[in-house]
């Protein structure tokens, strides 16, 4: 899954998660057709911070699938119930791209489980509009990171990998992104059994009318170059939360390996 030590996998029915570290609870969500591995670059320090609580969300990676129809509540109870298994009381939750609207509907739902949270690129709105709706359904049936994957022990260190993969869909610096976030993204490509009912579960949901309800501290974090959502999208989400928002220079939509040290700030300002 990933390099980092003391990092054990478990099991809540048929969802896979990892836990390590001490210190205050801090769950990780991660995005569509993602997995526990794209937080490698933050996982070295998180694990000095916090105990961690990483989540293959179901459907991806080692984790069993929900049933079809599934709504992105019921990812979020997924979250809750790792939650109650693992952390004594309330947790940070940090959600990226799709992640950060299962964290958005687990604060929404189970308030008493989340401390804070850090919404990096949240899914949620534009991702609601048609277009969005037809790349991430043809992108889930097609699922081209499976394609790519296995080039990745030859070609990780090469630049021109890097570019050809990401760039510019999901990062703006691809040269700046390291082998090792290259293998955390790219790693669970092949084993995930079902990102389709994620995807439906996205752009089925529009949590606008129910931010106002959400009560815990936020944070917002953007790459300004991101070309998947908008940057529209990170003010709106702000304005709604009543919450900072943190705009990151020369950063496109995966800034939890572009820009790590922009999340741990973030993350220790939460804590705070």
């Amino acid at each position: 899954m990933t390099s980092a030590t003391n990092f054990d996998p478990r099991r809540v029915g048929s969802v896979r998660y990892y836990v390590g570290g001490e210190g205050e609870p801090l769950l990780l969500l991660h995005g569509l057709a993602g997995s526990t591995g794209n937080w490698v670059e933050l996982l070295p320090d998180l694990l000095k911070r916090y105990r961690v609580l990483a989540v293959d969300l179901p459907g991806h990676a080692g984790s069993g699938r929900l049933p079809r129809g599934a709504s992105t509540a019921d990812f979020a109870g997924v979250a809750a119930a790792v939650l109650e298994a693992e952390a004594p009381g309330p947790a940070l939750v940090a959600g990226h791209s799709f992640g950060g609207l299962v964290a958005l509907r687990l604060a929404r739902s189970r308030p008493d489980l989340v401390q804070g949270l850090l919404l990096v690129s949240p899914a949620g709105i534009r991702s609601a509009t048609r277009v969005a709706q037809a790349i991430a359904l043809t992108s889930t049936t097609i699922r081209p990171g499976r394609l790519v994957a296995p080039l990745r022990h030859r070609y990780a260190e090469r630049s021109w990998y890097r570019r050809a993969v990401f760039r510019p869909w999901f990062v703006s610096d691809a040269v700046a992104l390291t082998p090792r976030a290259t293998h955390g993204l790219l790693g669970a490509q092949r084993e995930h059994a079902d990102t389709k009912t994620a995807a439906r579960a996205m752009v089925a949901d529009d949590p606008r009318r129910d931010l106002g309800g959400i009560s815990c501290p936020a944070l917002v974090l953007w790459g300004a170059r991101d070309a998947q959502l908008p940057l529209d999208d990170a003010f709106e989400y702000a304005r709604r939360l009543g919450a900072k928002l943190r705009l990151v220079a020369d950063c496109g939509h995966l800034v939890i390996v572009e820009r790590p040290a922009a999340c741990l700030d973030a993350l220790a300002e939460l804590s705070r």
